[in-house]
C-alpha cells in the first residue's frame, strides 16, 4: 500500500536527520518513487500521489505546500499529525535514498532528476504548473538509468574474466 506524500515527507526529513530543505526532499522523493516503481515493473509505488514537473524538477504539490515557508532552510518537524504505519519494504526505499542521496547538494539532486532523456523532461513546460509526470515514464526512466546495453555487458564481463585470469595463481 503506498504511501501518503505528507507521511513519506516526514520520513525522508527525519531519515536524513532534519536537514534537507524542499527541494532536495522534492528530488529525494522522487528518486525514491523512481527506486520502487522501477524495482517493481510500475506495480508498486512508493507514493499515493502525483509528480508534477515544475520548473525546479520533479514536485509532489502537497508537500510543497506543506513546507514551502521553509525556503531554502532545512525543513523542520512540521509532520507531527501526518502519521501512519509505513510497511518495511517501503522504509526501505525511504531509508535507502537519504543514505544515499541526504549528503548531496539541491543542486546535484536537480542533476540527477533533470536528465534530457528523463519522465521530468518529457513533460516540462517553462513556467507552466500541473503537468504531471505519469508512473509509466517514471518506469521507463529507471530502466533507461540501470539497464545496461548488451554489448557493454559483453565487454565487462570479458574484460572481468581476462583480469581474473590474470590474477590467478601460477601452480
Amino acid at each position: 500500500m503506498a504511501v501518503s506524500p505528507l507521511v513519506a515527507a516526514g520520513r525522508m526529513c527525519e531519515l536524513s536527520g532534519w536537514s534537507i530543505t524542499n527541494l532536495q526532499l522534492q528530488k529525494m522523493l522522487y528518486i525514491a518513487q523512481m527506486l520502487s516503481l522501477g524495482r517493481s515493473d510500475g506495480d508498486r509505488p512508493l507514493i499515493d500521489g502525483t509528480f508534477e514537473a515544475w520548473d525546479y524538477g520533479p514536485v509532489l504539490p502537497p508537500v510543497y505546500r506543506h513546507v514551502r515557508s521553509f525556503g531554502a532552510r532545512p525543513i523542520r518537524n512540521v509532520f507531527r499529525r501526518f502519521r501512519e504505519p509505513i510497511q518495511k519494504q517501503d522504509d526501505d526505499v525511504l531509508r535507502e535514498t537519504a543514505l544515499a542521496l541526504g549528503n548531496k547538494s539541491a543542486s546535484d539532486l536537480v542533476s540527477l532528476t533533470h536528465r534530457e532523456d528523463g519522465a521530468w523532461a518529457k513533460h516540462y513546460e517553462p513556467g507552466r504548473r500541473g503537468i504531471e509526470i505519469p508512473e509509466q515514464d517514471i518506469v521507463h526512466e529507471y530502466r533507461r538509468r540501470i539497464t545496461v546495453p548488451a554489448s557493454r555487458l559483453r565487454y565487462r564481463r570479458r574484460h572481468a574474466e581476462a583480469d581474473h585470469a590474470a590474477q590467478a595463481p601460477v601452480g
